[in-house]
């Protein structure tokens, strides 16, 4: 498995089947070894240098019913929310006030109109002229994320769950659509978005050829950035009963993201600092090189449940950068709250 390993930091590509031998033969004593090559490559191009961005969670309003997520339409119990454009400036005024030049503006699907997205991105780089703008709002036309660039957005973030069709088609009802999510994701790619991708580690009815072809995908994609938690179940949901996802094969399979493309922009997740205690830390220490605390108003924080048991308070707070600052340095990386655009 270390020659598997050794390949892939030699800038080798691998096959679908000798990913899923790696996931397969995932040990913590391999974790190690690959944790150690990921941290070298990531430290060549980007130093100690942590980047932090300010995430505001838009609303939970969604019209998906997507059955691994807390939002989904269908659960009637979560208290649903969406912010008005002044409030999403405002926690944007708070955030630059702090230091942030990173806006993540995330939220259910058709919660803002595209009128009211592209209003408030060329707000933002008319505000902020020395900050980044990255939007996370779903599946839309390519017309429509073409007005997004067109307004200033600079990248965009779709994960796309899973790359297995037959898998995709088991966490999602019919009415959406693998091909479309990919469809989505060439379209951001081919509109100059700062693209990227993800997946869930640990999910239902996920195997270990389905994360090989989650690897290989991404192999081939080559996104800028790449989001990857353990599955987190809510307890309203159809997957409420399933067992969560490994914290130690999320951060495993960081390490081989970071050794597949060592220039990717790679955070360590809220999902990962929620099923460990020092999970953000650990995601770090694989290969991570970006932590997004929340900038959202704190009255909504936790209707924004994704997830059961998602922490609300403490360090991932942007108000809180002192503490992470501070979490970040005890394992010997500085918190940066630039930019932060990938390194090429």
């Amino acid at each position: 498995m270390r020659r598997l390993i050794d390949r892939l930091a030699a800038g080798e590509r691998l096959t679908e089947a000798e990913y899923a031998a790696l996931v397969t033969g995932f040990t913590p004593e391999l974790a190690q070894y690959a944790a150690a090559l990921a941290d070298d490559a990531r430290k060549k191009i980007y130093g100690n240098r942590i980047f932090v961005r300010g995430l505001i969670e838009v609303g939970n309003r969604c019209k998906n019913d997507c059955y691994y997520c807390g939002i989904r339409r269908s659960n009637a119990t979560v208290p649903r929310y969406c912010l008005t454009p002044e409030e999403i400036l405002g926690c944007c005024a708070e955030g630059h006030a702090l230091g942030f030049r990173t806006f993540v503006l995330q939220g259910g699907e058709g919660c803002l109109s595209l009128e009211t997205v592209c209003g408030l991105v060329r707000r933002i780089k008319r505000d902020y002229p020395d900050c980044a703008v990255t939007l996370s709002l779903g599946e839309f036309p390519t017309e429509a994320y073409r007005a997004m660039r067109e307004a200033g957005a600079d990248r965009y973030l779709l994960r796309h769950e899973t790359a297995d069709p037959a898998h995709y088609r088991r966490l999602h009802p019919a009415s959406m659509s693998f091909e479309n999510r990919m469809r989505c994701l060439r379209d951001l790619k081919a509109l100059g978005f700062q693209t990227g991708c993800g997946f869930m580690v640990g999910s239902p009815f996920q195997t270990p050829q389905s994360l090989a072809k989650d690897l290989k995908f991404i192999e081939g994609f080559q996104p800028e950035m790449c989001g990857i938690g353990p599955f987190l179940p809510q307890k309203d949901t159809p997957f409420g009963a399933y067992p969560g996802g490994s914290g130690e094969l999320t951060c495993f399979l960081l390490s081989l993201l970071r050794l597949m493309h060592p220039h990717m922009l790679i955070p360590a997740t809220t999902a990962l600092g929620t099923v460990d205690p020092h999970g953000r830390e650990k995601g770090i220490l694989a290969g991570a090189n970006v932590v997004m605390p929340n900038l959202s108003p704190t009255s909504e924080r936790k209707k924004y449940a994704l997830y059961d048991h998602k922490i609300c308070t403490g360090d991932e707070s942007a108000q809180c950068i002192a503490c992470m600052r501070a979490r970040m340095a005890s394992i010997g990386f500085a918190v940066t709250v630039d930019r932060g655009d990938i390194i090429l």
